[in-house]
């Protein structure tokens, strides 16, 4: 769940009195765009992409005018442009005005979790505008903060003294950077990040901080977001079927977080918590179908549901059912491993037997009882498996699983589809 951009940034920001930059969007009328022009003398339009994608300025995808045509023009450009940074591709689906700032100083400001220091770390630099990894160390300030007393104005002034920042920008920054840690701390964001700050010269020289560019991610598991307000459409960035179906189910206990990674891959790859998926997803590599996390203990009928979506729009094409985790603190495996087992029986009945190899690799309450019931179902459909405990090392599983699916493709499928009574795939 990410928000990038200045449109929906601005009206965030002032939930905390931030300065922004005065922003039209993509239905604004010629007048108001003419009149943005001559109040400001330059405006920036920049392209509408869900969620978040970089490198847009290298790119050339932002434009800049300073009359009517040319502002015009930009627009047909850019309305519908596509981005690609990475192994992510996107298509614009509208524009932004937005005013000029003049500017002597840009800053770069951002609030993150930090694994390292195991608290909110606050980066600054005063060298804003550009890539922060483009900047030498020293010109960097990172420096994690208290989140029960939050970032104070002293943790601001410190850091800005410790890069040598330009002395007229440290007093403006030190009032208005501290707001940011409330818009994030109390509307449940996981990240914040302002690039660039413009300090815009006001009467007697005095500088504002004023916002030009907008980045926030939200943990969606945190209810606070949705003081908000904001519309759901935000967060419809580009996803699947498979995807979307999947994510309708998180009003319920447990999570349900899934991305395709490769939609010809041949693991299905049902995992059950954060590492396990980093460990999974990385060492399958293309063989993988998606990345998932399923675990937080979800009760049976979300967990059939969910196993349910992933066999109707992968089970034909899998090679290996690939049920993964850690060993569990909470979760019932015994009530997960039923419901999977259950909507693996019910979609062989709806859908006719495919040529699988289930492999199980598992650790937590009622170990036992969940293998039990999972092999019984693979044992009835006639579909061979292989289960670990938590004594085995979950690299050692994934290495097993990926064997068996280099055998299911050097004739392992053909064999077990004659012994359910089915033809082999081509």
């Amino acid at each position: 769940m990410q928000i990038t951009g200045m449109l929906h940034g601005a009206p965030l920001l002032r939930h905390v009195d931030f300065p922004t930059s005065e922003v039209l969007g993509p239905g604004a009328m010629e007048d108001e765009i003419q009149d943005l022009i001559r109040r400001h003398g330059l405006i920036f339009i920049k392209p509408l992409f869900k969620g978040g994608i970089g490198k847009k300025g290298k790119s050339g995808l932002i434009g800049q005018a300073r009359d009517l045509r040319t502002a015009l023009a930009e627009k047909e450009r850019l309305y519908f442009a596509e981005h690609r940074h990475g192994n992510v591709t996107a298509k614009a689906n509208g524009v932004t005005f937005e005013s000029g700032v003049p500017a002597q100083h840009e800053v770069y400001f951002s609030i993150t979790d930090s694994t390292a220091y195991r608290a909110p770390t606050m980066t600054l630099t005063h060298r804003g505008g550009v890539d922060i990894e483009e900047l030498d160390k020293d010109e960097i300030a990172n420096v994690p903060f208290d989140a029960l007393t939050g970032l104070k104005a002293f943790v601001v002034a410190n850091a800005l003294s410790d890069i040598g920042a330009p002395k007229e920008v440290i007093s403006p920054l030190v009032q208005q950077l501290p707001k940011l840690w409330e818009l994030m701390h109390h509307y449940g964001m996981t990240t914040l990040e302002l690039n660039p700050i413009r300090m815009r010269p006001g009467r007697g020289g005095r500088l504002t901080p004023v916002a030009c560019d907008f980045k926030c991610g939200f943990d969606r598991d945190d209810p606070r977001w949705h003081r908000l307000n904001l519309p759901d459409h935000l967060f419809t960035a580009d996803t699947s079927a498979f995807e979307q179906e999947v994510n309708e189910l998180r009003t319920h206990q447990g999570q349900s977080d899934v991305f395709v990674i490769n939609d010809q891959g041949s693991i299905l790859a049902p995992t059950f918590g954060g590492g396990a998926n980093s460990l999974v997803t990385q060492v399958l590599g293309e063989a993988a179908i998606i990345s998932s996390d399923f675990g937080g203990n979800p009760p049976y009928e979300k967990m059939k549901q969910v196993a349910r979506i992933c066999y109707k729009h992968w089970l034909a094409q899998s090679n290996v059912l690939f049920i993964i985790g850690g060993k569990s603190n909470n979760t019932d495996i015994h009530e997960t491993f039923r419901a999977m087992g259950d909507a693996l029986r019910e979609h062989f009945g709806s859908h006719g037997p495919t040529p699988l190899y289930v492999v199980v690799g598992r650790g937590g309450p009622n170990l036992v009882r969940g293998m039990g019931v999972l092999a019984e179902t693979c044992d009835s459909l006639g579909l061979p498996y292989r289960m670990f405990g938590f004594d085995s090392a979950i690299s050692e599983v994934v290495n097993y699983a990926k064997t068996v699916d280099e055998w299911m493709k050097t004739g392992g499928r053909g064999e077990i589809a004659r012994h359910l009574g089915i033809k082999p795939a081509a």
